[in-house]
């Protein structure tokens, strides 16, 4: 018998969520197979290594890190473990343990169940590097068959991530399904509501800061660091607030699918392309309703991009470059009391002389933009006459969206068609048999009746979605007629953007059809 009091033994033992329902590879199970193992060979356990819930793919594991530790400072000189897998399924990783570190510091590793025995020359011992990358391809088969498991309920609209967006918190009585957490939808809310006002997201979160509203983070039970102005209610800062007023998870749809892990051995993240992200409609209780959303989303680049600022500026954020289409920017003058315009290409590209400077006094200009604003208005002082032009106001968002949708099911169902005649022709031929002609135009058919159906659902939702814009353009009408108290919130309801050209004239789009 090779084993003597002369080893010191560390045992390892590691359990993944993979191999949590093999009874056989529990803890409990392990244990009670080293602890009989040691005993048998009169081996003397010196202490136990533990990682209960961690995956085998990296060797970022505490307890794993400590036995190390231990073999540094001679503490231990064996280890012993049910199978290589249980050290791990890396196979680099584990062949380096194994053929570089273990012989290096002297160690010897058992792996009982695979007959590997460092300190005895066996054929086990020979075939281990092939242990080891069959059990890293386990652990690639285990990841995909999680990852399209995954995949497969988001696109069913469950929701599968570990923490609720801001506003929502799992159903007791379903892990999968969100619903409003009433506290947390009052800020979201109040969010949007200051957002279409035309306020920043700079000012919005100023604001929620000051009235002591209390961050996501803060409901996470975020550890703030001492310094913090707020241990209670943090710091509301911009991206969270742009967050909150982009995410379509508000309306009710589930959007998941935003990250992905750059291989199965590594847990960093890297962003998705929006086009990649799992969308699926109507999964939840809404808390912001869609012509909201839709409507801030045309709000944001007037108000989101501008530099924040002490002084207020009615037109700060829709003023443009009529040359080089690049934001102006107005800032206040000390020296003279005054604001200027200036063209953001210009000064940050200056010596290249890419464009000119589009130098304005901001309150002359402010003052003939808004009369031309008021000029535009007294020609369309007939509510007939406004109404057929703003009629012709198309609310972007959700018309070229249901348009996109539509020719993408009109392409699939000429497709299908394209698909069926080309087995009918295979059928003719003797390609392919009657019945598999038979069963799979079955199946085509019913994909293109389905397709037709969604078609005609989404035309009806483009009648409706007319009839419910009627009823703005009355609103915008009204504004439009009323404009004593003119506000920022008006502003940007009337007007898309201004364009500013180097010989001082202006260009002013209008969110509606402007006749002259």
């Amino acid at each position: 018998m090779i084993g003597n009091s002369s080893f010191r033994v560390g045992i390892y033992i590691r359990l993944s969520r993979e191999d949590g329902n093999i009874e056989s590879d529990s803890i409990v199970s392990q244990r009670s197979l080293l602890n009989q193992y040691v005993n048998e060979n009169n081996y003397k356990i010196v202490d136990e290594y533990v990682d209960d819930g961690f995956t085998g793919t990296n060797f970022e594991r505490p307890a794993f890190k400590r036995m190390i530790r231990d073999v540094e400072i001679g503490k231990i000189n064996m280890i012993i473990t049910k199978d290589m897998s249980r050290l791990g399924r890396d196979y680099i990783g584990t062949g380096e343990l194994i053929e570089k570190y273990f012989p290096n510091k002297n160690i010897r590793y058992i792996a009982i169940n695979d007959g590997i025995d460092t300190f005895i020359d066996t054929t086990n011992n020979d075939i281990a590097p092939f242990k080891a990358i069959m059990n890293d391809m386990y652990a690639k088969d285990i990841s995909k068959k999680v990852k399209t498991s995954l995949h497969s309920r988001m696109k069913d609209g469950l929701y599968v991530s570990g923490r609720c967006p801001f506003g929502y918190m799992k159903n007791p009585n379903n892990k999968n399904h969100l619903v409003i957490n009433e506290e947390q939808a009052k800020t979201v809310r109040l969010i949007f509501d200051l957002a279409l006002k035309g306020n920043t997201y700079h000012f919005v979160a100023q604001e929620l800061t000051k009235r002591k509203i209390k961050t996501p983070a803060s409901y996470y039970n975020y550890v703030w660091n001492t310094k913090c102005i707020s241990q209670e209610y943090g710091v509301w800062v911009d991206t969270t607030i742009k967050t909150i007023l982009t995410n379509r998870i508000y309306v009710g749809d589930s959007v998941q699918g935003k990250t992905k892990k750059i291989n199965y051995k590594l847990k960093k993240t890297v962003k998705n392309n929006p086009k990649d992200y799992i969308i699926v409609e109507n999964t939840h209780e809404a808390i912001i309703d869609r012509d909201t959303f839709h409507y801030v989303q045309t709000l944001l680049p007037k108000n989101v991009k501008r530099p924040e600022k002490k002084r207020f500026y009615l037109l700060d954020g829709l003023l443009y470059c009529g040359d080089c289409k690049h934001r102006i920017t107005i800032r206040y003058q000390n020296k003279t009391g005054r604001s200027y315009t200036s063209c953001d290409y210009y000064r940050t590209y200056s010596k290249y002389h890419v464009c000119t400077t589009h130098t304005n006094n901001y309150e002359v200009l402010e003052s003939v933009i808004l009369d031309n604003i008021k000029d535009v208005c007294k020609k369309y002082l007939d509510k007939n006459k406004i109404k057929d032009s703003i009629g012709d106001i198309e609310f972007e968002d959700n018309t070229i969206k249901i348009k996109k949708q539509i020719e993408t099911l009109e392409i699939a169902n000429n497709k299908i068609t394209e698909t069926l005649d080309k087995n009918y022709i295979n059928m003719l031929k003797g390609i392919i048999e009657e019945e598999q002609y038979i069963r799979i135009s079955e199946n085509l058919k019913q994909e293109m009746e389905k397709n037709k159906s969604n078609i005609d659902h989404l035309k009806n939702e483009q009648k409706n979605d007319q009839r419910q814009d009627s009823k703005k353009i009355e609103n915008y009408i009204n504004e439009f007629l009323s404009l004593e108290n003119l506000t920022r919130e008006l502003i940007i309801n009337l007007v898309e953007k201004i364009y500013i050209y180097q010989d001082k004239t202006i260009d002013i789009l209008f969110t509606f059809k402007n006749v002259t």
